[in-house]
């Protein structure tokens, strides 16, 4: 969809823009449309909510602009949340949301990297892509290599860059191998970026460096240790814990519970790689147990058959069986 807007302002054109068109950038990748403004005249590109949620931002800019207002960055995500969150209390028309289980990816999943081509390589793949479309809470669980993860964040990535979310949160326990956190070195950032960079790994795949660190700055992509969950309601995002097999039940509870409207929760393990004392107080098995046969849950089991790293990683994992680790 393209849009002109033409906005008539009696102050500063940088009261709109903001400075180094600061706020063209929070309003491009909070809303994913492309943006090119000359001489008072901006032409928005992208989904046709995205397109009327950046018009209506920009309208209230001007506006602000005109009364020689300038909103700092803080204020401008606040007005982008407040609008986008009236029109989709209008409902689906207006905000061109879709249903829960109405969002299409046939083929290739529609990512931010140019020319990148994700798609699932096995039946395996596919149930559990299909399974991420089809329900809110699904678990992928299989040994290394299986593409789990990955196609999560990919799946995730999808719906971003589609509008039918509004964020991603990255999520691990914060143990593994008897380590934890407090053991590394540096603040928060420091300690949880290294930890977390399989999950890294897969997000710079699929969008640019530059593209990550806005969303990281908008609070459009959110990556963090599991204690930190605690105590939220996760909406409109897709959630992705990443080495579930190492929560434990009460760990898995917390987590489960904060499920929020229009989100997506995605749990991705390996049973097999348990860390914890006492493998069977693993949250992962235990959820196995628990939720198998509910109603809008799905269980996704992927094998060795599934690996599609290089062709050797298949037979390093059949030399080592259920030994395998990492």
């Amino acid at each position: 969809m393209d849009v002109t807007v033409r906005i008539p302002v009696l102050g500063d054109w940088v009261g709109v823009a903001g400075s180094a068109d600061r706020n063209l950038k929070l309003i491009r990748e909070a809303l994913g449309v492309s943006i090119a403004a000359r001489d008072g005249v901006v032409q928005l590109t992208g989904p046709e909510s995205g397109v009327a949620a950046a018009s209506a931002v920009l309208e209230k800019l001007g506006e602000q602009a005109g009364q020689h207002r300038l909103l700092d960055r803080q204020q401008v995500l606040e007005l982008i949340s407040d609008i986008t969150t009236r029109q989709s209390m209008a409902g689906p028309r207006a905000t061109g949301a879709r249903p829960s289980g109405t969002v299409s990816w046939e083929g290739e999943l529609d990512v931010y990297a140019s020319g990148k081509r994700i798609r699932p390589r096995s039946d395996n793949q596919r149930y559990y892509l299909d399974a991420i479309r089809t329900n809110d809470l699904v678990f992928g669980v299989g040994p290394a290599g299986t593409g789990k993860t990955y196609l999560a964040v990919a799946a995730a990535v999808h719906l971003l860059k589609t509008d039918r979310v509004r964020k991603i949160i990255l999520v691990r326990p914060a143990v593994e191998a008897g380590e934890k956190l407090g053991f590394l070195p540096g603040d928060l950032e420091a300690k949880v970026h290294p930890y977390l960079r399989p999950l890294l790994d897969a997000l710079h795949d699929m969008i640019d460096f530059a593209t990550i660190r806005r969303f990281m700055e908008t609070d459009v992509l959110e990556i963090a240790p599991l204690a930190y969950m605690r105590g939220r309601t996760l909406n409109h995002a897709v959630v992705i814990l990443d080495e579930a097999q190492n929560t434990t039940v009460a760990q898995m509870k917390m987590f489960l519970t904060r499920l929020g409207d229009g989100s997506k929760m995605i749990i991705t393990g390996d049973p097999t790689q348990i860390d914890l004392p006492d493998p069977s107080t693993s949250g992962l098995i235990d959820a196995g147990r628990r939720f198998q046969r509910t109603k809008g849950v799905g269980f996704v089991a992927l094998e060795r058959a599934d690996v599609v790293r290089h062709p050797l990683v298949q037979r390093i994992i059949d030399a080592y069986g259920d030994e395998g680790r990492g």
